[in-house]
């Protein structure tokens, strides 16, 4: 089969396009997936350049597939040959999607609703679990509390915002203007400039936050503090430097701030969440953005660009 391999950690320029890598055989609990899309995301990127451990080398990048089951392992009686399938959590064996071939656990995928194509189940793979994890297993999100939501333009982001939406909160969010209006047709109440001076004003002016989602604690774990409201839930899924200082403790304990620091890894039954997300994309009510698809041979300039590009929603690469 084709696939995207690296043999070295490093930059981009490590992935290469290969004809002849064998075809996955599934295993005890898995099934084969001919891949019609898998999503790119950062994580991607971390394993490629070293800075996450894989079990060996050469690796086939790739975390979200969604395809159609081409063959199933033993054990498994939930899928069969035909099945359109989306699912996540396969790049840390490394031998991930971005191939015309992959193998999953059967418990890490969801049936994709008709109508949803194959780029859209890739795209709402993982950063669907995530958003889900932190405003409804985290947080416990509730009809009528107001959700800050940062980056609502990402991949994460975008998705938090319909959920959050979707269980009757009211939404606010951050994001260069150029999105604002499509954020406010996802279901964000209030869209803010996150480069603003008076950002923390005007979030409290909106409605201080009983739930916060924050993609970059580093940056706003002080500020998070000062506008959440008493009994506030913040949850932090992602960091740009290894330390986040809370500037002021005492204040964050007048207000009874929980904080959940969480990983998408942790996630105890992955398809369990994927197929309350599969529900939703059915009946409309979420709808992942697909920002750009790109080819096999493409792999290296998607990884770039997920990196460093200002983009609204997902990249996606089509085998």
């Amino acid at each position: 089969m084709r696939a995207v391999r690296y043999h070295e950690t490093g930059g981009p320029e490590v992935l290469q396009v290969e004809d002849d890598v064998p075809t996955p055989e599934p295993g005890h609990g898995e099934v084969r997936i001919d891949v019609a899309a898998a999503a790119v995301n950062p994580v991607d990127t971390y394993y490629r350049e070293g800075d996450y451990e894989l079990p060996g080398l050469p690796a086939i990048p790739g975390d979200d597939v969604a395809g159609v089951v081409d063959a199933v392992g033993p054990g498994v009686t939930a899928w069969e040959a035909g099945d359109r399938v989306f699912g996540t959590g396969i790049g840390a064996s490394g031998q991930g999607s971005y191939a015309e071939y992959t193998a999953a656990d059967a418990g890490t995928l969801a049936a994709l609703p008709a109508g949803v194509s194959f780029a859209e189940g890739a795209a709402i793979a993982v950063v669907g679990v995530t958003a889900w994890r932190a405003l409804v297993d985290h947080a416990g999100v509730e009809p009528a509390e107001t959700c800050l939501i940062h980056g609502g333009s990402g991949g994460v982001g975008h998705v938090a915002v319909q959920i959050a939406d979707a269980a009757g909160a009211t939404v606010t969010t951050t994001a260069s203007e150029a999105y604002h209006d499509r954020l406010r047709t996802l279901g964000a109440d209030t869209v803010l400039d996150y480069r603003r001076d008076d950002l923390a004003d005007a979030i409290v002016e909106a409605g201080a936050p009983d739930v916060i989602v924050d993609h970059r604690l580093n940056d706003y774990f002080g500020l998070d503090a000062d506008v959440a409201a008493h009994g506030a839930r913040l949850v932090a899924l992602g960091n740009t430097e290894p330390a986040a200082t809370l500037p002021d403790v005492p204040g964050a304990r007048a207000k009874e701030l929980t904080v959940s620091l969480m990983s998408m890894y942790n996630t105890p039954d992955i398809g369990r969440v994927l197929g309350r997300l599969a529900g939703l994309l059915a009946d409309g009510r979420l709808a992942p953005e697909v920002a750009r698809t790109y080819a096999l041979n493409e792999a290296a300039e998607a990884q770039r660009a997920v990196v460093e590009d200002s983009v609204f929603g997902k990249l996606v690469i089509e085998p």
